[in-house]
């Protein structure tokens, strides 16, 4: 399995779906092993879970700071 395809494709899913964002914000193990469609085990799955949150923190910085660009013309 590709993981780091794997991430993109959650964290896609999961900003086009509110409904899954939600269950992502208070059961994100279940979530990803959902959105997955695999079972892995619990160092494998806490592995992945922390990716797709740092990758989503990544892409709402990336929104706030093109953001702050468009604010200063840029």
């Amino acid at each position: 399995m590709d993981i780091k395809a794997k991430v993109e494709q959650i964290v896609k899913k999961l900003q086009s779906d509110p409904k899954v964002m939600e269950k992502f914000t208070k059961d994100p193990v279940s979530a990803v092993e959902e959105l997955v469609g695999i079972d892995l085990p619990n160092d494998q799955i806490d592995k992945v879970v922390d990716l797709v949150k740092a990758k989503l923190n990544l892409d709402k910085a990336g929104d706030l700071l093109g953001g702050l660009g468009k604010m200063f013309g840029k």
